[in-house]
């Protein structure tokens, strides 16, 4: 930036035949520029604009001070909050969440301190990776050949320079299992005879919505209590426990001890603020926990444990074992079913399904477009469609209501992939703004689908466990692996953080096994305690998330992240599996029935 001098400003105001023979004035006007980071020519032409919508005001002291806080004040606050918003839209790693977690409780706290008490009571929604304040959208066209007109959604739409200028398309960027000569097509007729049908049936799955709101305590804590005492039977009985003391009677020897891990305080768990709520069968207590004695260990708020340890004051436990958690069996049909001769092509992708800057649906027309190519027998879609974090729908910017712009959505992608005749399955998110906004989350309803179109579509709630073809799917929308990734403290475990989360759903036989929940999640615990829970191990665990996307075989299971579709501006990526029930191995070992995964970039 080129230096600002008084004999600049003066040749400027001299073009627009203002006088200005007062140095102090002029010494005023550079000293705005440099602070304001402007050139003479644009603050000479923010001063005549200005100046003349007051009727020709005259250039002195006070009238600059009037200038500044008016104009160079405000352009200075828009620039910062573009800055800010360029900011939010990086993707980061895990690594820099915990500073932009504390980052923004410190700026909250600051700003509360100035507030009334009133006004500080009510809580900023936290901006995260996860919820940076302008994010994504819904997809959509009207056919895989047309796309909608972007302004019959927002008058202000044009297509994403960034989308489509985005390197590496259809690179795999993740790969599992026997990839090499794997052909990732779909069988000859696509769909055809493909088993799909919810694992726990149509009348033990939750299939409608359902009132919420009407939570007691009373309930939330007898389905807490109640989980507390069935995974501790399970642990008992598989380690041979005799018996589980109360947690804060003084004792002289060795106990075995069951309980929740909580925090002592509202901030995050750390190791010197773990506390033991035991059920009310060993006394309903809470006692802290000394962890210094152990050599690993991997906890957050929620997990139900069983620790070995001292406790001969009653006040404190000294943990000096802590029992692993023991998954849920596979899946076995009940009926010898034959090893298929072709594997089945499963399609993965999460949404939101379009760019962050404009309501264009250039990545939901590409996957379309790869869904066409591959042919795969199952498209296992999840939310969200319509994104509540989209810039345009956050500002109100849309032409149509929400449900509409869902409805031709779900139209385009159920007409874009008919010559294929594949299955599709819609799992709705917590981010899908036309959607009911409680965990369990009840399946979409699409009462315009024709019978024909309606054979070919599942629809189904957030969390659910899938059945397909003999493989057992867990599926869930909700970002558990950032939201566990934040709570969760270890030590000396050797493992990383993805694996240890999945582990810990798998072992805790939760789709979401954090309490307290996000502030976002909002979750009905009686519902949440017939929904939300594992029935079994799924064989596949589909859980997408902001965080890196990967795929993992974690105690048997292989876990999939695959990425979102749109990432901010750009591409982002989505999965594919191919799956085959196969026949137990020759020395009764199970085989994964998942042959091959990877991660491709849309």
């Amino acid at each position: 930036m080129a230096l600002v001098t008084g004999e600049n400003l003066k040749s400027e105001l001299e073009m627009f035949d203002i006088p200005c023979q007062d140095d102090s004035v002029l010494d005023k006007m550079v000293e705005q520029c440099i602070c304001n980071r402007i050139q003479a020519d644009e603050m000479v032409l923010e001063w005549v604009a200005y100046s003349t919508t007051k009727n020709g005001l005259k250039l002195t002291m006070d009238t600059l001070e009037q200038f500044e806080h008016e104009v160079l004040n405000k352009k200075n606050k828009s620039k910062q909050s573009f800055r800010k918003e360029e900011s939010h839209n990086r993707t980061r790693d895990i690594h820099s969440l915990q500073e932009l977690i504390k980052a923004e409780e410190e700026e909250e706290n600051l700003l509360d301190s100035y507030s009334t008490p009133a006004k500080g009571s009510q809580k900023r929604a936290l901006t995260t990776p996860e919820h940076p304040h302008s994010k994504r959208s819904a997809a959509l066209l009207a056919s895989p050949s047309l796309l909608l007109s972007p302004a019959s959604f927002s008058p202000s739409a044009t297509p994403s320079q960034k989308y489509s200028q985005r390197g590496g398309k259809g690179e795999v960027v993740v790969t599992f299992g026997a990839v090499q000569g794997t052909r990732w097509a779909g069988r000859k007729a696509p769909g055809a005879g493909v088993q799909l049908e919810l694992l726990e049936g149509p009348e033990d799955s939750l299939r409608c919505s359902y009132k919420y709101m009407f939570q007691r305590l009373r309930d939330v804590r007898n389905v807490l209590t109640e989980k507390i005492e069935e995974l501790g039977d399970g642990l008992r009985s598989h380690f041979n426990i005799e018996e589980f003391s109360p947690v804060s009677l003084p004792a002289q020897d060795s106990i075995t001890v069951l309980g929740q891990i909580c925090c002592d305080s509202n901030g995050k768990l750390n190791a010197q603020s773990v506390l033991l709520e035991a059920g009310p069968e060993q006394g309903g207590q809470q006692v802290p926990v000394d962890l210094s004695e152990l050599k690993e260990y991997s906890l957050f708020p929620g997990q139900v444990v069983v620790m070995e340890g001292m406790n001969t004051t009653g006040r404190k436990l000294t943990a000096s074992k802590l029992y692993e958690g023991v998954p849920l069996p596979f899946y076995t049909p009940e009926v010898k079913m034959e090893m298929d001769e072709e594997p089945v092509n499963v399609l993965v992708a999460c949404g939101p399904y379009t760019p962050s800057d404009g309501l264009t649906f250039d990545p939901l027309l590409d996957l379309i477009n790869v869904i066409v190519r591959d042919r795969p027998d199952v498209c296992l879609l999840l939310g969200p469609f319509v994104d509540s974090k989209h810039e345009q729908i956050e500002k109100a910017q849309v032409t149509e209501t929400f449900e509409a712009i869902f409805s031709r959505c779900i139209e385009s992608i159920v007409d874009g992939t008919k010559s294929v005749g594949c299955r599709l399955v819609f799992v709705p998110s917590q981010r899908d703004i036309h959607h009911h906004f409680i965990y369990p989350q009840p399946p979409f309803s699409l009462p315009n689908l024709s019978k024909e179109q309606a054979q070919r579509v599942t629809l189904v709630p957030d969390p659910c466990t899938l059945l397909i073809d003999g493989v057992t799917f867990g599926l869930t929308s909700t970002d558990i692996l950032f939201h566990m990734g934040a709570e969760e403290i270890s030590c000396g475990t050797g493992s990383d953080r993805f694996s240890r989360i999945l582990k810990h759903m798998l072992t805790q036989r939760s789709y979401y096994p954090l309490y307290p929940p996000v502030e976002e999640v909002n979750m009905d615990y009686e519902k949440f305690q017939s929904f939300g829970q594992m029935p079994l191990t799924p064989d596949v665990l589909i859980v997408p998330s902001e965080l890196r996307y990967f795929v993992k075989d974690v105690v048997g299971c292989v876990c999939v992240n695959p990425g979102r579709l749109t990432k901010g501006q750009v591409g982002g990526t989505y999965g594919r599996l191919l799956i085959q029930r196969s026949a137990a191995s020759d020395d009764g070992k199970r085989v994964s029935p998942c042959l091959a995964a990877q991660v491709v970039k849309i």
